[in-house]
């Protein structure tokens, strides 16, 4: 998985330039088990070049080497997206408080109808209802959400985080 975003603290793009090498490297890693060797040799690189630009590309909070899974495969679960509209412009803070509440998968800052767009990964006993009652109610100067329930998925593939 590639996971773009705050690296160090800082935003990316400050932290590391990505070049066409580290591109042709993060492509490679798509299949997430594939050896710096194996990706070493296919890109005309030695294993110590690859092994180096990934421990760089981490370090960075640029790449995230991680499992993924097809929500759909789990059962009793369920994946929904959430649009929120805000009544601050703190966009980003917000951003960040909604990313550390228990079943979001990602946050993204958008432009349009809403502020925010969740990506939320629920399971049996922890419902929509959990959801918007425990936690979205604790967070301020939410002024309205909408649901959007997934009920069939292409290519979407997200870390198991419950």
């Amino acid at each position: 998985m590639l996971s773009l975003g705050r690296g160090n603290g800082k935003w990316v793009g400050e932290t590391m330039r990505i070049d066409a090498t580290s591109i042709s490297i993060i492509s490679q890693l798509r299949d997430g088990r594939k050896s710096f060797k194996k990706i070493a040799d296919e890109l005309g690189l030695s294993e110590n070049t690859v092994r180096t630009r990934v421990n760089k590309l981490v370090d960075a909070g640029i790449l995230e080497i991680s499992g993924l899974v097809n929500p759909e495969a789990i059962p009793h679960h369920r994946m929904v997206m959430v649009g929120v509209k805000l009544k601050t412009m703190d966009l980003v803070k917000k951003g960040e408080e909604f990313s550390k509440l228990p079943g979001v998968v990602s946050v993204s800052v958008v432009t349009g109808r809403y502020d925010l767009i969740l990506v939320v990964f629920l399971k049996e006993g922890y419902d929509l209802l959990e959801f918007y009652t425990r936690e979205v109610s604790r967070v301020e100067d939410v002024q309205s959400v909408e649901t959007f329930v997934v009920y069939k998925n292409f290519n979407l593939m997200v870390p198991y985080i419950l």
